[in-house]
């Protein structure tokens, strides 16, 4: 496909898709972006996500947890009352004695990659600030010496810092951020900026010792992501964050370009195991998830 049947394409996609590619590749103007805003929440995959109520986080991968997160990433309107509703639950049931959200029965220590999530989809939603303040103060308990974060650290003790633990708080972090939060703020983005380092150390995919792959896994396209770490995520987060291109970058921005297919859309190469409310695209067919962020990390970094 050419450029233009690739956006034609992403165009006859679910609203979701049509609302991302209208507002980070093709810059519309806001009244075409809001009236396909408004629309997420009655059709599509926003519908579906809507009606699919469940526990906090049981059962594992279809909960309000990742209901929730998922409806943060497509995009919806943050002033939903079921998702007020949804929130308003979770803040009054599901805190920890440290602080944080802790949906476990038998652990007394929250989890950091839950509460990055959290933090990322209650900003969004427009949690107020003083809901906030005790998961604020978890997340930075946790932040580890190497720059990033691991939620094995108050559980297990872990000394190294996790990929997959610090782009879920660092999503968080900077989504607090731009929704105006003050709460130790210029700690957080001290702490972000030094998880970002910690990435960049690993050159998005590799061994700070040994130069080799971490995982593969991290170099193969997916959605939804869950609490997954790759390398498209990575780059659409410093995408978001306006973070500059670093040469360190370079090798994860080649991955994304060689796994181009030939008519110009990027595939869904792995589901993650686990249940799904739904499937949104099929893995070995072209995706459009995949070739949006795809597109606007190329773009961005104009590569």
């Amino acid at each position: 496909m050419t450029t233009n049947k690739v956006f034609n394409w992403l165009l006859q996609g679910d609203v979701v898709i049509q609302y991302q590619t209208h507002r980070d590749l093709l810059e519309s103007d806001t009244e075409v972006l809001d009236a396909l805003k408004t629309r997420i929440q009655f059709e599509g995959w926003g519908k579906q996500f809507l009606n699919s109520g469940r526990q906090f986080y049981k059962p594992k991968w279809i909960n309000t947890h990742y209901i929730l997160f998922d409806l943060k990433n497509i995009c919806i309107s943050p002033d939903i009352r079921e998702i007020k509703e949804a929130l308003t639950a979770i803040f009054k049931y599901e805190k920890g004695s440290d602080g944080g959200i802790n949906p476990s029965s038998s652990l007394k220590q929250s989890d950091v990659c839950i509460n990055g999530m959290v933090l990322n989809y209650a900003s969004y939603f427009g949690v107020k600030e003083q809901n906030l303040n005790s998961i604020v103060d978890f997340i930075l308990s946790q932040h580890m010496n190497d720059g990033g974060f691991n939620c094995r650290l108050n559980r297990k003790g872990a000394v190294h810092s996790s990929l997959h633990s610090t782009i879920s708080v660092i999503e968080g972090i900077l989504e607090y951020s731009k929704n105006g939060y003050k709460y130790r703020l210029a700690e957080l983005q001290e702490v972000e900026t030094r998880s970002r380092e910690f990435i960049l150390q690993h050159r998005l995919f590799k061994s700070d010792k040994t130069g080799e792959i971490i995982d593969n896994k991290m170099l193969m396209l997916s959605y939804p992501m869950r609490w997954r770490y790759d390398v498209l995520r990575a780059l659409d987060y410093f995408h978001r964050a306006d973070v500059p291109y670093d040469p360190r970058m370079e090798e994860a921005i080649d991955v994304i370009k060689k796994q181009q297919s030939a008519d110009g859309t990027w595939p869904m190469q792995i589901r993650y195991a686990g249940e799904v409310l739904f499937e949104m695209e099929e893995v070995g067919e072209p995706s459009r998830w995949n070739t949006l962020r795809a597109l606007r990390i190329l773009r961005y970094f104009n590569v």
